[in-house]
């Protein structure tokens, strides 16, 4: 199981990296509309604040902190949508890496955000990021087996929407199976699959090996729905910043270039984060790598959008949400940025 940071290496929520030559206040920024070009010139002590810290460790390790001049960033050690979310409303950041769920209940909750940057696994059903795991002593090999089983299921994160993937692909109804309201966090759907509180339940694939030498019995079985979205998504008004928008435009850049770096890199990036980071065995982040498989930047964000769409669409109608247009939630100016920084390394059509 991957563990929390160490405190040595994560003193405090929040920590600084300062990129900037000298120490000139961050110059007053004017708005900059969503359809003008982004600017190319970064204000020297521009300030991003980002909960992004799988990149902040390949920033480390690969030297990439040069090409970000003039940025100033605060890493926060924040992930997933629930923490993102609450630190955008309390104006503690400004955009943060997930999934693709954590955009739609911003939007629905009344957080305008913007996503900025999109990848995907070159071989997502291979590489899953989740397996659903199966209680010891329940019957389940199939999809099809799901009939009558209680399943763990947050509707505000990308387990819950996966679930709901799930029962469309079995061709069964919520009816059909009970949902047991339970939030993704920490050990928590491991603990109740281990107890018996759910029959199955959506796990890192990563902690998959884990989890069934830890409870003799247990088991897991492929989703075979590509669950590989990627996003950064920002506050709005972070993207509308005309400082920060030219901070975006080059650390996307840099984004893409370090999850390249990573792909060839493996054994520096798994113990840059797995190892100094989550604290887990040279072993056991080799393993964690490898599982996740090869990231890959596509081409353009048709096949992502197209997706999402079909999400919020399921999500909506699952979860009496209002009807989004989720063209509105991206910002496409960064599309070719991220492509260009990839370069002749990007995916084309969707990378299946």
């Amino acid at each position: 199981m991957i563990k929390h940071p160490r405190g040595t290496v994560v003193a405090a929520l929040t920590v600084v990296l300062t990129l900037a030559a000298g120490c000139s206040e961050e110059q007053a920024a004017t708005k900059l509309e969503l359809t003008a070009a982004l600017p190319d010139q970064v204000p020297s002590g521009t300030v991003l604040r980002l909960g992004d810290p799988q990149i902040q460790a390949i920033v480390g390790a690969s030297g990439l902190a040069k090409e970000l001049t003039g940025v100033t960033i605060e890493w926060a050690n924040i992930s997933g949508g629930p923490q993102s979310i609450q630190a955008f409303r309390a104006d503690k950041l400004d955009c943060s890496a997930v999934a693709d769920i954590p955009s739609l209940f911003a939007a629905w909750t009344g957080t305008p955000t913007k996503i900025v940057f999109q990848s995907v696994t070159a071989d997502p059903l291979a590489h899953p990021i989740y397996k659903l795991g199966v209680a010891p002593g329940v019957s389940v090999t199939s999809l099809a087996d799901l009939r009558g089983k209680k399943i763990a299921y947050s509707a505000g994160q990308a387990q819950g929407a996966l679930v709901l993937r799930v029962l469309q692909k079995a061709g069964l109804s919520r009816k059909d199976v009970q949902l047991v309201e339970l939030t993704s966090t920490g050990d928590s759907y491991v603990t109740a699959l281990g107890s018996k509180a759910v029959d199955v339940a959506p796990i890192g694939a990563q902690n998959i090996k884990l989890y069934e030498t830890k409870y003799p019995g247990a088991g897991s079985i492929f989703t075979g729905i590509r669950d590989d979205a990627a996003t950064l998504y920002c506050l709005t008004s972070a993207v509308e910043d005309t400082n920060k928008a030219a901070a975006l435009k080059a650390y996307v850049a840099v984004r893409t270039r370090a999850l390249l770096w990573a792909n060839d890199h493996p054994a520096e990036y798994a113990k840059a984060y797995y190892q100094d980071t989550q604290g887990l065995s040279e072993a056991d982040a080799k393993a964690v790598v490898e599982i996740g498989g090869t990231k890959a930047i596509p081409a353009d964000w048709d096949a992502a959008v197209t997706r999402l769409q079909e999400t919020a669409d399921l999500l909506a109608e699952e979860q009496s949400h209002d009807r989004l247009d989720v063209t509105t939630l991206v910002d496409r100016r960064f599309e070719t940025v991220q492509a260009a920084a990839a370069g002749d390394k990007v995916v084309t059509g969707d990378a299946a």
